[in-house]
């Protein structure tokens, strides 16, 4: 695991081993949000990395989940027995609770071995959601947090604009690994994902927390969208 220094408000635990994983790290003093949750296992990462951070563990307020993937949902259940709150899309809750299978994406031909080069993991453990989100509310951390739904990559996937601090954070609906910038991959719908990739293009941000891999600048991001709208 990497720990990453983004703001005074906000760091980063990379799990390089996970394609680049980012579990993001928001303190509004003494108080932490976490978005998303990581692989099964993580939870002593996470630990260590709130450690180095200056947190401890009963100080996480809230884990927010972007979406009902394993690599960001797998340590929910640790995380709320640490007595934080777990929080999700509603279309992905039951995902979370173990009351339905995650949906198999629909993958297109260049996709395929990436995934079938996947190696299974023990799945996550089902974990208590203690308040499922539905989009367009504005959640009590970073100055007033924005909830933005997003379907395409899951059926509730969601970003979370924090308009006082310019920060976007974009759960896989985008992702930057090794320097590339790209819409999510292994979607249910990748014409709603690019969609959605365009429409978080347009919000007024100075950093974009993606689900793997750096953190882009408002400025990339833009630049980003002006490459892909020439082609």
């Amino acid at each position: 695991m990497e720990i990453v220094s983004v703001l005074p408000q906000l760091g980063v635990l990379r799990f390089s081993e996970v394609n680049d994983l980012n579990i993001y790290v928001w303190n509004d003093g003494e108080e932490v949000t976490l978005i998303d949750s990581g692989l099964p296992g993580a939870v002593g990462e996470i630990e260590k990395g709130l450690r180095v951070l200056g947190f401890a563990p009963s100080q996480v307020r809230r884990v927010i989940l972007t979406h009902a993937h394993d690599d960001h949902i797998g340590s929910a259940a640790d995380l709320a027995e640490w007595g934080a709150e777990i929080w999700v899309h509603l279309a992905d809750a039951d995902i979370v609770r173990g009351e339905r299978p995650q949906p198999a994406p629909v993958l297109r031909d260049w996709e395929r071995p990436i995934a079938d080069a996947l190696k299974p993991g023990p799945a996550p453990r089902p974990a208590p959601v203690h308040r499922e989100l539905h989009g367009g509310e504005v959640l009590d951390f970073g100055g007033g947090a924005e909830v933005l739904a997003i379907p395409g990559h899951t059926a509730g996937s969601l970003a979370l604009h924090l308009p006082c601090h310019r920060v976007l954070f974009t759960g896989d609906t985008l992702a930057n690994v090794r320097g590339t910038t790209m819409p999510g991959v292994f979607n249910l719908d990748s014409t709603a994902v690019d969609a959605a990739a365009h429409r978080l293009t347009e919000l007024d941000v100075g950093v974009v927390c993606v689900g793997h891999g750096d953190v882009l600048t408002g400025e990339a991001l833009r630049a980003w969208r002006s490459r892909r709208s020439e082609r």
